[in-house]
């Protein structure tokens, strides 16, 4: 049942789920599952098997909590078959919430003491008599030592009853969350008295929408104000009386006022705020969840950005009254020197910082100088431009990258591990470095939260946003591989059948033996059996050892069908690598058997034509505009190049080197319509932009990337949201109001 369910959600087959979910449970990976194990699987990919994941933990959960509610029911003697049926047949834990709802153990209710009490009887003439006097009758059932000392106490008992009686229907509770899904108006309005205070939620003060639509980015807005109680939002109802006409019928009350009365208060104090909030947090949990997809999207596309190289580079981490902090990391990462220069105000020391600069670039002879896009940037940009004009003999290139999240690695544990004896502040210049050299093995190291690339990233669910941006991690890490003897234990823990434990234990092997030769040397670390070993081997890259195919992708399970296509066709390995020509002329059929499918022989192929092939771009930088360095120097209409530094629904971030992203609006991003910016723009993208408009009191920048000549004929993205200039600045100050 659950694989028939996700098989149809995936459009798969059921076997390609049953088959994929019996891999999970034994331990398998997705990065392993999604690349080695493709025949059995009929090759769903990383994306299908992260969602069958997902689905496949909550409807388990579900299955567990069903086979509970209904152990509950039955204990209480009131399961029949009906029940049993449709608690079954369940599709959501809220649905199942719904039926269980009137069985549920729970402190005695004012229905259940009026049941106790016989007064489900006095409810049952009441029905039967609606004209009656109802004092009259509620008299015989008075009953002092229950608590009903009086003919309106009994009233009150039946209305206890029948208000139970009014929530407790599933069915009807349903049809009414559709309804008011699908119609629902959202009204958001200002508490009068906190309004002074909420001047980032203005946008919000009187706002309405439909509920159904709202976009994730404003929906965590909203209610990150109303967490903070500046804002409030409720949801506006057409034709409530048709909800409690509907309320009265579904239970064939009569007509009369005591009735009517009791259907207004259910629905008015119990029902109405019930549905109200389940369907802002349904709202609210499809905002969270779109949040983190956009954020687990950009931090892919951040982790797989183009990796400068091995080469050596020099780092610098901007200040101005503390210095610029200096550390230059070789080729292989290792830092070989730091140090503090104080070139800005108030020390001013100028020249001897480029004495300084030119000293260490000669004496480590320096490729790379990447300076860290904090406080100063630009400032140190313009000391590196005037160290390259004096000396033209240091032929480096210098670049700004983010730094986000380098003072968070350089106050870590881990950065106290590798770097004891070294003050915190050199410690983000390492870092700084490295994430030139290479982005990936450098921002694994940094909590994914404190990156920067995420929309609202506080206000989801924290658990769920970090498994989702651990699986990233994960994928991008095992897509791109890592080099055995050179890899950090950081970087290793994230490689498939890997944890902490191993990748410190292969840390620790490689220290005391020197670099591995083989990856079967992997089997004497200790702690790692076979089935790590089999799910990490191909993901750890030998380079220059004794097994060739060990500095590819080819697993050391297929190593016999890689010497046998190369003995058969009267070939050595070396001869086989690399070959092109050659391998593009082999029939995948005649290598295929029992164990290896045509899937999996032809992987191999394209692994032997380029072995070990980085999967991540050529490496490319934006070149910054001299002489704009602030706000200031902006100017509506100027031409810049930069680089997306962060992608949201509303639009797209770019660093043009001034200290303050711009923000491309969604309906400034292309000459046509835009659904997602995602279609358009990247993490790390270099662009070109024109500035449109300049806050400088709210530190705003609107750019776009339309074409300046075109007149603008799209269609707008919604009545609010004109995909105009004209209409632009009222999206744009709304879409970066809180980011």
């Amino acid at each position: 049942m659950i694989y028939q369910k996700i098989a149809s959600e995936l459009d798969v087959k059921t076997h390609q789920v049953e088959a994929a979910c019996k891999l999970l449970d034994e331990g398998s990976t997705v990065p392993f599952i999604a690349r080695y194990r493709k025949e059995i699987t009929g090759a769903l990919d990383d994306g299908q098997l992260r969602q069958l994941q997902q689905r496949l933990v909550y409807l388990r959960e579900l299955e567990v909590r069903k086979a509970h509610v209904i152990e509950s029911i039955n204990e209480q003697g009131q399961l029949t078959s009906f029940l049993r049926s449709a608690i079954t047949h369940v599709q959501s834990k809220s649905e199942l919430e719904d039926i269980y709802q009137p069985y549920k153990s729970k402190r005695r209710t004012k229905a259940q003491i009026a049941q106790e009490a016989g007064l489900k009887k006095l409810l049952e003439e009441i029905i039967t008599q609606p004209h009656a006097n109802l004092i009259k009758l509620s008299q015989r059932y008075i009953n002092i030592e229950k608590d009903f000392p009086d003919a309106e106490a009994c009233l009150e008992g039946a209305n206890a009853i029948l208000a139970d009686q009014l929530v407790s229907q599933p069915e009807l509770l349903k049809r009414f969350r559709e309804n008011l899904w699908q119609h629902g108006l959202l009204n958001v309005s200002v508490v009068k008295k906190r309004a002074t205070e909420g001047e980032k939620f203005r946008d919000y003060f009187e706002y309405s929408e439909k509920l159904k639509t709202i976009p994730s980015h404003r929906m965590l807005a909203i209610l990150r104000g109303v967490n903070e109680g500046i804002l409030k939002a409720d949801l506006d109802i057409e034709s409530e009386t048709n909800f409690e006409d509907q309320l009265a019928r579904s239970l064939s009350l009569p007509q009369n006022d005591w009735f009517n009365q009791v259907v207004r208060k259910t629905w008015k104090s119990r029902l109405r705020p019930k549905l109200v909030k389940e369907l802002i947090t349904k709202q609210r949990e499809q905002a969270e969840e779109e949040a983190i997809r956009v954020f687990s999207r950009n931090l892919k596309e951040l982790l797989l950005a183009a990796p400068a190289g091995a080469k050596c580079t020099l780092g610098l981490d901007p200040g101005l009254r503390t210095g610029v902090k200096v550390a230059v990391v070789d080729a292989t990462s290792k830092l070989v020197d730091h140090c503090t220069i104080f070139p800005h105000p108030p020390k001013k020391q100028w020249d001897q910082a480029i004495n300084t600069l030119f000293k260490l670039s000669s004496k480590h002879n320096v490729e790379l100088i990447s300076i860290g896009n904090g406080t100063g940037s630009r400032e140190t940009d313009k000391l590196v431009s005037e160290l390259l004009q004096k000396h033209s003999d240091i032929r480096a290139q210098k670049l700004i990258i983010s730094e986000a999240g380098a003072s968070v690695y350089s106050a870590s544990e881990l950065a106290a591990e590798e770097f004891p004896n070294l003050d915190v502040t050199i410690r983000g210049a390492v870092s700084i470095a490295r994430r030139l050299q290479d982005p990936l093995a450098e921002l694994v190291k940094i909590e994914p939260k404190a990156i920067g690339v995420g929309q609202y990233q506080h206000d989801v669910n924290q658990s769920q946003l970090a498994s989702s941006l651990d699986a990233v991690i994960e994928d991008c890490v095992n897509a791109v591989g890592v080099d055995l003897n050179s890899a950090s234990e950081a970087l290793l823990n994230h490689i498939s059948g890997l944890n902490n434990t191993l990748a410190r234990n292969i840390v620790a092997y490689r220290d005391e033996n020197g670099p591995f030769q083989n990856r079967n040397q992997l089997k004497k670390v200790a702690r790692l059996g076979p089935k790590a070993f089999e799910q990490s081997a191909a993901f750890l890259r030998i380079n220059s050892g004794k097994q060739i195919l060990d500095s590819s992708g080819v697993h050391p399970e297929a190593y016999k069908l890689v010497e046998s296509i190369a003995k058969k066709n009267n070939r050595s390995l070396e001869q086989l690598i690399g070959n092109s020509n050659f391998l593009n002329s082999l029939t995948v059929s005649d290598y295929t058997n029992e164990q290896f499918g045509e899937y999996t022989v032809q992987d191999i192929l394209q692994e032997l034509d380029k072995p070990g092939r980085d999967p991540r771009p050529e490496f490319k930088t934006a070149k910054l505009l001299e002489g704009i360095e602030t706000l200031a120097d902006l100017r509506e209409g100027m031409q810049l190049e930069g680089t997306v530094t962060n992608v949201t629904n509303f639009g797209a971030f770019v660093d043009i080197g001034v200290h303050q992203d711009g923000l491309v609006h969604i309906s400034q991003l292309a000459d046509r319509f835009v659904k997602d910016p995602h279609d358009i723009v990247s993490n790390g993208q270099i662009v070109k932009v024109r500035v449109t408009e300049v806050d400088l009191q709210r530190k705003r920048i609107a750019l776009t990337m339309r074409s300046q000549d075109r007149s603008v004929t799209a269609q707008p993205k919604n009545k609010r949201e004109k995909n105009t200039n004209t209409g632009m600045s009222a999206a744009f100050k709304r879409a970066t109001s809180l980011k």
